[in-house]
């Protein structure tokens, strides 16, 4: 695509093996002003940053990463940003500077469904939606639904420290919460305490990350949740198939498991697993997994991008437009700021997605400065 025009990108488009996930972007592309075919990246720019956790969960939190092996002082993340030829700016998140650098020159036409981008994949769907004049949404689906489902988000607290994060959480609008469960913490009190400090109709489900080890255990503690009427799932609690046979129809709750961890055509022929929890997919492999969803009936729990106020926002933006998706899961509320100029404001459980062209959401560049933490790289 040297030198891109509408044809050349309709061509493109129509190219692509998932030429049924294409159908909203070829719309969107032949129904948008010449000039967006031809968009070409200028430059970008990626800011690293170090946010502090929130001081309410600070202390907590680091001591979990800690007992899992990790040292996670602080939330690391590098924002980035896409510059055009036509004065148009895109947002994104990325861990890579290498894949920013590989647009530039380029037109963001070139990299539709490119997973290979990770973060930076969004600032171009922001692009493309500017250039098109239509939400990220649209890009995605014909007939986006206009409010999604977000999920709080927890990590292994004590239980008074539990209750006081899911009474944040319902005060904040959310109706569903994840919560990790670890060996350190009993996963019963931490519901209690939970099912104490929020109305009823907060739901909220227990992702053990695998450490519940045996499906004798899995039962034991499955069965306690499942007496305490605000949960409703269980997330990965081992990590085998024969433990996932075994559990089969025993349990009092929803079985979701991270896709990838069973072989997903055996999951799904024997009904091991009610849900899929899908992490990172931004692109193609979303779509094909929107459809396997579809198709199965096995929803779809989504947390891609899910530690910054830009991935909140673009988690929303795919959720409202890939009907496979029930849940999105949201970890932005856990750092001293999200980064965005706007806010991500739930009520009653729904997330109203932004309609105004593009992801619809804004870096803070007084939040970047504050919490910057070298100077952003150019080209």
């Amino acid at each position: 695509m040297k030198k891109p025009n509408r044809r050349s990108v309709l061509r493109f488009l129509t190219s692509l093996s998932t030429t049924s996930a294409v159908q909203p972007l070829l719309s969107a592309a032949a129904a948008a002003p010449a000039e967006a075919a031809s968009l070409r990246i200028s430059r970008y720019e990626v800011i690293p940053v170090r946010v502090p956790w929130a001081a309410r969960v600070r202390d907590s939190l680091i001591l979990n990463w800690r007992r899992a092996g990790r040292e996670e002082p602080h939330l690391a993340q590098t924002m980035v940003r896409l510059y055009t030829d036509a004065g148009l700016v895109g947002v994104g998140d990325s861990s890579s500077e290498a894949a920013a650098r590989r647009t530039v020159g380029r037109s963001p036409w070139e990299f539709v469904l490119d997973d290979t981008l990770g973060g930076v994949l969004v600032a171009i769907y922001d692009l493309l939606g500017q250039a098109t004049g239509v939400p990220m949404c649209r890009l995605f689906g014909g007939s986006p639904q206009p409010r999604i489902q977000p999920a709080f988000w927890s990590h292994c607290y004590p239980p008074d420290l539990m209750a006081a994060e899911a009474k944040l959480g319902a005060s904040l609008g959310f109706r569903i919460h994840k919560v990790k469960a670890r060996p350190w913490e009993d996963a019963v009190e931490q519901g209690s305490a939970i099912s104490g400090a929020v109305p009823r109709d907060y739901r909220v489900w227990a992702d053990a990350n695998g450490f519940w080890g045996s499906v004798g255990r899995t039962l034991q503690i499955a069965l306690g949740l499942g007496e305490i009427p605000n949960y409703f799932a269980i997330e990965s609690p081992l990590r085998h198939t024969e433990g996932y046979r075994q559990l089969k129809g025993k349990l009092p709750l929803r079985l979701a498991e991270h896709y990838g961890v069973l072989d997903p055509m055996t999951a799904i022929r024997e009904g091991l697993v009610d849900s899929y929890v899908v992490a990172g997919r931004l692109g193609r492999t979303m779509v094909r997994l929107n459809a396997m969803a579809e198709f199965h009936r096995m929803p779809l729990w989504t947390e891609s991008n899910c530690w910054t106020g830009i991935g909140q926002v673009f988690q929303a933006q795919q959720a409202a437009a890939l009907p496979g998706i029930e849940y999105t899961i949201n970890c932005a509320h856990i750092a001293e700021d999200d980064l965005m100029r706007e806010p991500f404001t739930v009520r009653d459980g729904f997330y109203e997605v932004p309609r105004t062209p593009g992801l619809g959401a804004t870096l803070d560049d007084n939040a970047l400065d504050k919490y910057r933490a070298g100077k952003g790289a150019r080209s």
